[in-house]
């Protein structure tokens, strides 16, 4: 049987529409509106920034939450946000994941849609953003659920700093890559090894023996 933890895709190339669905979304603005609970949630994080005087680290789809609390050892001095939809992930960090004298974090249940987009308007400037095993979506039909095929694509690069996105999948950060490159920033792309992994996806796809790859922009320089 094949390893169910390997991506199959119908896809095996950059998606045929990358080039123009990039340029129409870094054209044109996402207006949906912010539903009540979006507002409250967001309202909770600026709270715990007015506490905070440091920079600030954005650790998005998190999960249960292993990699923020990695994050928040590794800097110390910056408050970091781990933002999840799924509250039976982020319930699950207390009982397993939480470490005692590592304060400087925050996990949210928050909708990424919804929570850069208030971030951008309240004008919040990143020290880093790390997307970890985002979903792939490897259908070629849902190009346009990936980060860089969705209409928030223009709302990461503008919330700026430095973005890494990881993967299991390297078309994906191909593809992520080639959209950087359409807003005018460089990207590196390489395959590496954790040392050690900071996620449960990072984890089970390293012991399975698959290559892992990473995708890293310094958001704040454009290609020259």
């Amino acid at each position: 049987m094949p390893d169910s933890r390997i991506i199959t895709s119908n896809q095996q190339q950059l998606h045929h529409n990358l080039e123009p669905v990039v340029r129409r979304h870094l054209n044109t603005r996402f207006q949906r509106p912010y539903p009540d609970y979006s507002l409250e949630v967001f309202a909770q994080a600026k709270q715990r920034l007015s506490q905070h005087q440091g920079e600030i680290i954005l650790d998005s789809f998190c999960g249960v939450g292993e990699s923020t609390v990695n994050l928040a050892r590794q800097y110390p001095n910056a408050l970091v946000i781990g933002i999840d939809k799924s509250v039976a992930r982020l319930n699950k960090h207390d009982d397993h994941y939480r470490q005692s004298g590592i304060d400087n974090y925050l996990l949210l249940r928050a909708d990424v849609d919804d929570f850069w987009r208030l971030a951008v308007e309240d004008g919040w400037h990143l020290a880093r953003h790390c997307l970890f095993y985002p979903n792939p979506w490897p259908k070629s039909c849902h190009f346009k659920r990936r980060i860089h095929g969705s209409p928030l694509f223009a709302t990461l690069l503008a919330l700026g700093g430095e973005v890494e996105v990881r993967s299991n999948w390297p078309i994906y950060l191909q593809e992520f890559a080639a959209a950087l490159a359409i807003a005018g920033h460089s990207a590196t792309l390489e395959e590496f090894t954790p040392k050690p992994s900071i996620t449960p996806f990072e984890r089970k796809y390293h012991e399975s023996g698959q290559p892992l790859w990473q995708c890293v922009s310094q958001l704040d320089k454009f290609l020259s």
